[in-house]
């Protein structure tokens, strides 16, 4: 919309006499369309039409995942058997996959479980918020996943247990220092990604 605009300067001058008021009125350049404060930009992030393909090792589970991810083994020193990282190198992105055997052990169980949401509740001094629930998968499992916004290093966890053998939990990490609310794209993507993986999940023992 074109238009004009007028500014009011007011300027009082005090006197013995009296008080004398002077306006003065200017008249600001026409022929321009009002600005409007635009967004911060951010880089064009081009997200391939998802495609997946199954798990090829052998470990107590199996599930489909994401084509253009590769699947590393978890190398740190703390790793156990089956751990696994599902690496997206486009996004520099990472799920990491932790898997303990329960063994009918209620004790152990529990005490995953107690780490599962310790795990997650420690992000609560730069989330902004934390949504949990449970998701029944289409083999029948029931997930407790997590969503987590801010600027936190993990957006999105899960956890799923048959509470006699398996238990098997996963986390959403990136390897940038780029702003969360920018990454908002690809995390939406790698989340979809995370629920096919759990909707193809089933224990091979």
């Amino acid at each position: 919309m074109w238009g004009l605009q007028n500014n009011f300067f007011k300027v009082k001058y005090s006197k013995n006499i009296g008080c004398l008021v002077i306006c003065v009125a200017s008249l600001v350049a026409c022929g321009r369309e009002d600005y409007t404060p635009k967004p911060k930009g951010y880089n064009r992030i081009d997200l391939p039409p998802a495609k997946y393909q199954p798990l090829a090792q052998q470990h107590p589970y199996w599930f489909e995942y994401s084509a253009y991810a590769k699947i590393l083994r978890d190398s740190s020193r703390t790793a156990m058997p089956h751990w696994l990282n599902i690496y997206y190198p486009q996004f520099q992105a990472n799920v990491q996959l932790t898997y303990r055997p329960v063994n009918n052990d209620k004790q152990m169980l529990n005490k995953l479980l107690e780490d599962a949401r310790t795990l997650t509740i420690k992000h609560q001094i730069k989330a902004e918020s934390i949504e949990g629930g449970i998701i029944k998968t289409e083999n029948g499992m029931n997930v407790n996943v997590a969503e987590l916004t801010g600027e936190v290093p993990t957006q999105f966890q899960f956890y799923v247990t048959d509470s006699t053998k398996h238990f098997f939990r996963g986390a959403l990490y990136f390897r940038t220092a780029t702003a969360n609310d920018s990454l908002a794209p690809v995390i939406n993507y790698i989340k979809k990604d995370m629920v096919h993986l759990l909707n193809t999940l089933k224990w091979t023992e």
